[in-house]
């Protein structure tokens, strides 16, 4: 491919250039959220001294601020490139964080933490947008599957990091623990500095083209097609931390000990054979548009599983075996689902304004965040299957979706291999 100039691995898939580097400084910002993400409100109530209340209240503020500004960061991305944004944002959270323990009225860390949760919400549109940038075909799927893997792994880690601090030295250590996750996201920021992007591919400028913004973006109706998809298959991704819970303890009254351990599982499949699955799916030559409806799949089998469950209610034993066979074929929908998925919406992206459609694209999951507490908890007051039924029938609408966009995306999106001249997009130019 033009201006593609990095190794070949084994597979035939190229390298990046300093894609170690980038790995191991995603790695270390996982390390680093793992390390407050938990403790939340617990973190910044011991790290301010502020109330629990106001603590609450200010998060909740500044993270729909951050969603809001998810479209600017979209635009930065297309003005000044995904490397450049990510190293501001990286620099954004280093510095909130060094600023926390001395933020200790309520306007100093409204302040810090309104920064802070702008950087936070834009980072995973400039992080999907610097893979397109680092990387062309079947490595932007391998960088999918690695990134969130170490994700797993690192956030896993750094949440038993931070347990093992605070049995040592208490409450008084989460201050050095917001130190730390400043330092996480310094160095990861020095890492990533090394990775080069890929050379744009050279196109036709076509002179007198209107200029495209988001506009572009409302009027392209696959890709909307693609990320109302999303929102649907996004609804399944929060139900293992939201509706599992309250399911198991209300409708199921199974210990809380068993939601420890379907995170335990999930967490430990999706960093131990994530890389592994999306291997063996990119190996098998599926088309993204169908590994991503697989996940889906899966993601049904597994809400229809609980449905059953709900339905027979057996004994604790046969309850244990069939929650952890549920969660371990919901994880393989995971597993499967996001690497073809998230290369599917990088490839889709036009590449001078890959920042505004991965901003919108990225809006999908925010939405289904935001709206899952609500949706699951009215309507598991009316029954306990209805949430999973409401699922079930979410993720197979998304596969289906996905199936019928197939032929209407670009040729380059729905492959992992070289893109067809044919059906490549027309070059546009960013707007300013």
């Amino acid at each position: 491919m033009a201006g593609f100039r990095g190794k070949t691995s084994d597979a035939g898939e190229a390298k990046v250039a300093g894609e170690r580097s980038l790995l191991l400084g995603i790695g270390i910002s996982a390390i680093g959220i793992g390390m407050y993400v938990p403790f939340s409100l617990v973190f910044f109530h011991h790290v301010t001294g502020l109330s629990f209340t106001l603590v609450g209240l200010v998060m909740t503020v500044t993270g729909v601020a951050g969603l809001a500004f998810m479209p600017l960061a979209g635009s930065a991305v297309d003005r000044f490139g995904a490397k450049r944004v990510n190293l501001v944002l990286y620099g954004i959270r280093a510095l909130g964080f060094a600023l926390y323990p001395f933020a200790g009225s309520l306007p100093a860390f409204a302040a810090v933490a309104l920064v802070t949760a702008l950087a936070d919400r834009s980072f995973s549109v400039v992080q999907q947008s610097l893979i397109g940038e680092v990387a062309r075909g079947a490595a932007r799927d391998r960088l999918q599957a690695s990134t969130r893997a170490l994700q797993n792994a690192g956030m896993g880690a750094g949440a038993l990091l931070v347990s093992g601090v605070l049995a040592l030295w208490g409450t008084g250590a989460f201050t050095w623990t917001a130190w730390a996750n400043s330092l996480a996201f310094a160095l990861a920021g020095l890492l990533v500095a090394r990775v080069r992007p890929v050379p744009a591919e050279q196109s036709d400028p076509c002179a007198g083209r209107p200029a495209a913004g988001y506009r572009m973006v409302l009027r392209d109706r696959p890709f909307l097609g693609l990320t109302a998809a999303n929102f649907l298959t996004a609804l399944g991704y929060s139900a293992l931390s939201v509706l599992f819970p309250l399911y198991l303890s209300t409708w199921l009254a199974a210990p809380d000990s068993l939601t420890g351990a379907a995170f335990t599982l999930n967490t430990a499949l999706c960093a131990g054979i994530g890389v592994l699955v999306a291997g063996r799916v990119r190996r098998s030559g599926a088309r993204r548009t169908r590994s991503a409806a697989l996940g889906a799949l899966l993601f049904a089998a597994a809400f229809a599983g609980q449905i059953v469950l709900g339905t027979l209610r057996p004994g604790q034993s046969a309850t244990l075996v069939a929650l952890l066979v549920i969660v371990v074929v919901y994880t393989l929908g995971e597993l499967v689902h996001s690497p073809s998925g998230g290369a599917l919406s990088v490839s889709a992206a036009p590449e001078p304004v890959r920042g505004r459609y991965l901003a919108t694209y990225q809006l999908s999951y925010s939405l289904a965040t935001a709206l899952a507490p609500s949706l699951f908890t009215a309507l598991l007051a009316v029954d306990g299957r209805l949430p999973w039924a409401v699922l079930t029938a979410a993720a197979l609408g998304a596969a289906l979706a996905l199936l019928r966009l197939e032929r209407h995306l670009p040729t380059e999106a729905v492959h992992a291999g070289p893109p067809a001249a044919a059906a490549a997009r027309p070059p546009v130019t960013a707007a300013a």
